[in-house]
């Protein structure tokens, strides 16, 4: 096998790790807490950046196939230490936060209109928090009116 696919294939094992536990923070911390109907799976499908996931592909690759081990281990558990950090309350909810939520927007419905944060945008509902009623609402998607 060549040096290159192997840089690959490393690169992708390794990524794939990370983003594994940067998800479960975020479902344990973020999602559930919240009672969002939402499956690991399709949180971690649904939320994957391809252009991010390649990027670190090719630099941790580079890093596993081509550097000193010494250095390798430093950057690589690094992101290991960082990856795993969301595991830990505050910063799995804050992580959710920063990648799932849009605060203070409003949303229009045939009947009624909403103003509070998005916390998550799904397949077919999206999960709301609304201002005025002070709790979290699921919307149909179908019933929308607009963009959100």
């Amino acid at each position: 096998m060549s040096k290159i696919v192997q840089m690959i294939l490393s690169g992708m094992f390794f990524t794939f790790i990370l983003d594994f536990f940067l998800f479960l923070g975020i479902k344990q911390n973020y999602i559930d807490p919240h009672n969002i109907q939402v499956y690991y799976n399709i949180l971690f499908a649904d939320h994957q950046n391809i252009y991010v996931f390649t990027l670190f592909t090719f630099i941790i690759g580079y890093f596993v196939m081509y550097l000193p081990n010494r250095l390798t281990l430093l950057f690589v558990g690094s992101l290991f230490i960082l990856s795993l950090a969301t595991l830990i309350p505050p910063l799995g909810s804050k992580a959710g936060q920063t990648l799932l939520m849009k605060k203070n927007i409003t949303i229009k419905t045939d009947k009624f209109t909403y103003h509070g944060d998005l916390l998550y945008n799904g397949r077919k509902n999206i999960t709301f928090y609304d201002y005025e009623l002070k709790k979290d609402i699921i919307l149909d998607k179908n019933k929308i009116k607009g963009n959100y």
